[in-house]
């Protein structure tokens, strides 16, 4: 019973950092994409005064950089600590694929914000490429998460690592059994003997 709280417990601390991961990306958003969002009539005062307090003690919005660096920790301590289902067509092919198109869409795309188009579709490509490059990512984690707890478990034991691996070979002294069953194909059927 304490094994599935602990387990449960662990989801739950998993589920909370992927939640603060994507926290991160709705902070950037917000703070980069700010003129659009005003425009939008979305802003919130309490959250502005909240973010330019951050802003003005850590530096967090210095760089459109940062706000993406610690969304994608997050992510990623989240995927290690996820137990997901086995899934034997996951390929090293697909998840570098993933992780490579992640990281091009979500950390690359900085100068959408400075193309010499309307303020609504440089917002909209740079919401469209953080959500299309942080699913990616979170493909990517997952995926990887999957393959290594998958490969650390493929030994001689069993999933649990409960048991040991048997003797395989045949080994004669005064203390041994060694039961042989020796099968006879006749033509009425087999026979065992």
């Amino acid at each position: 019973m304490s094994q599935e709280d602990d387990l449960r417990g662990l989801a739950k601390v998993m589920d909370f950092m992927r939640a603060l991961s994507v926290l991160f990306v709705v902070i950037n958003i917000y703070w980069f994409c700010y003129p659009s969002i005003r425009e939008w009539n979305v802003n919130i005062g309490v959250v502005d005064r909240i973010l330019l307090n951050f802003q003005r003690t850590t530096g967090l919005f210095g760089s459109i950089l940062w706000t993406k660096l610690f969304s994608v920790t997050f992510l990623a301590l989240s995927c290690l600590g996820t137990k997901g289902v086995k899934e034997e067509k996951i390929k090293w092919v697909h998840i570098w694929a993933a992780l490579f198109a992640g990281v091009v869409l979500f950390f690359f795309n900085w100068w959408l914000l400075e193309l010499p188009i309307p303020l609504m579709a440089r917002t909209a490509f740079y919401i469209f490429t953080v959500t299309v490059g942080y699913l990616c990512l979170l493909a990517a984690g997952v995926w990887i998460s999957r393959l290594l707890k998958q490969n650390l478990m493929n030994d001689v034991f069993n999933n649990e690592n409960e048991s040991f691996m048997q003797e395989t070979r045949l080994i004669e002294n005064e203390y041994s059994v060694n039961p042989v069953l020796d099968f006879t194909i006749t033509s009425s059927g087999t026979t065992v003997s």
